[in-house]
């Protein structure tokens, strides 16, 4: 196994100091970890050190990026940065999470604790499942998408690219001739019944799901 020297949290918001522990958990020292902030930051979060992504750059060690940004427009800029310049992302599964198997998740993936991945899952680059968050079987998940806490997508459904679902969303299961489609740039509010296809670039609430106006 390559050895990691060091892990930046790309965001010191919520969900980059929700990570950091998860991360602390694996690599045992919080000299290993630090949060990567553009904006005027503390130069200690959560007794974290916190350095902009020039300083990180300058770094000469093994380093890997996670980003934790839940906005899908914003991670996908950040990525597109961080891959050009050649730095790998680490994929963080959390111990307390569960992975059927034969299923493909690209770069990127943040899996917290609590979350289920059922089996012949197919899910983009840098995938976000929130705490006891579950995906069904046969379902493809798109890029840049993500779960908040408690999602609950059932099987056979087809995601597209920067969807966004809130907390306690419920997505019905499709059939495996004819899948439950969310189009890309959607959002579903939270606690959402997603009973049938939605449209791209929508904003759906409410149970049964339905367009916000």
């Amino acid at each position: 196994m390559e050895k990691i020297d060091l892990i930046g949290i790309y965001g010191a918001g919520g969900c980059g100091r929700g990570i950091a522990p998860l991360l602390l958990k694996k690599f045992k020292s919080k000299k290993k970890i630090v949060f990567i902030d553009d904006t005027k930051h503390k130069k200690i979060i959560n007794k974290f050190e916190c350095i902009n992504y020039k300083e990180f750059l300058k770094i000469k060690k093994n380093k890997r990026v996670v980003i934790a940004i839940a906005n899908s427009k914003i991670r996908k800029s950040i990525f597109k940065k961080v891959k050009k310049d050649n730095i790998k992302f680490y994929n963080l599964f959390d111990n307390l999470a569960t992975n059927f198997g034969n299923n493909y998740i690209e770069e990127g993936y943040l899996i917290s604790p609590f979350v289920t991945i059922a089996s012949n899952v197919r899910i983009g680059k840098q995938f976000h499942a929130n705490l006891y968050s579950y995906v069904e079987h046969d379902c493809v998940i798109g890029n840049f998408v993500t779960f908040a806490p408690a999602v609950r997508c059932n099987g056979n459904v087809v995601i597209g690219d920067n969807v966004h679902i809130g907390s306690g969303a419920i997505i019905k299961n499709g059939l495996p001739n004819k899948p439950l489609i969310i189009g890309s740039n959607v959002v579903v509010g939270a606690g959402a019944v997603v009973t049938k296809n939605i449209k791209k670039n929508t904003t759906v609430v409410g149970n049964p799901a339905k367009r916000l106006k």
